[in-house]
């Protein structure tokens, strides 16, 4: 199952309390929702009623059908099993530890890299580890020097132009290629950090994603 990007304003309603809006924003992260898919199904509708929309164990057990002691007992078994595929340090805390001055250099780092097409620049920006996707196509690339081989040889063979946004509380881009006929979206780059580095690029391609992300720009932009 390939998970889908969630624009910055889903899900909303926490701008006046910032711990909610921070454990919020934690559970839309990329590799909480992948872990997400791993749980069976009654775990993982209970994790989603319980911390994604914040409903109480006795309103859980009315809309699931159930009883307060099965919700509590399944949201337990969810939650250690989420916590053993997602990173000890969520996204939320790399974002933090880096900074406000320290995440905008970064992706400013990255759209000049991406547009001047300049492997090397961005080489530098990666981890060691890093790992590039592009769901909904069943390939990635791991290591600085898989990836580099497939940006140069593939990615940037065309010409490209980046416009930030924010998805599942990470940064992200969309990114519009130029294939002769002028700009069109042609993917939505998320990324995940390490330690200041980009440790995962998810390069979404699905149309669907790119008629959604364009639609949201689009009122954005009114």
């Amino acid at each position: 199952i390939w998970i889908e990007p969630l624009p910055e304003e889903y899900p909303a309603g926490d701008e006046d309390d910032p711990v909610a809006s921070y454990q919020r924003r934690e559970s839309v992260e990329l590799a909480y929702v992948a872990a997400l898919q791993h749980l069976p199904a009654t775990q993982r509708a209970v994790l989603l009623v319980r911390e994604v929309l914040g409903f109480s164990a006795d309103e859980a057990a009315t809309m699931l059908d159930t009883t307060r002691a099965s919700i509590n007992s399944a949201l337990q078994r969810a939650r250690s099993a989420v916590a053993e595929r997602i990173p000890e340090k969520s996204q939320q805390a790399e974002l933090a530890s880096l900074g406000t001055d320290g995440v905008g250099n970064l992706a400013d780092a990255f759209v000049a890299a991406w547009e001047r097409a300049d492997v090397d620049a961005l080489l530098e920006l990666l981890t060691a580890d890093v790992r590039f996707t592009m769901p909904p196509l069943p390939a990635w690339f791991d290591g600085r020097d898989e990836v580099g081989r497939f940006i140069a040889e593939k990615v940037f063979a065309t010409r490209w132009k980046l416009e930030p946004v924010r998805s599942n509380g990470q940064p992200a881009f969309a990114c519009y290629q130029n294939t002769g006929d002028g700009f069109f979206l042609g993917a939505v780059n998320l990324l995940s950090i390490r330690d200041g580095r980009i440790m995962w690029v998810a390069g979404f391609i699905d149309p669907a994603v790119r008629d959604h992300f364009e639609q949201k720009l689009s009122q954005k932009n009114r």
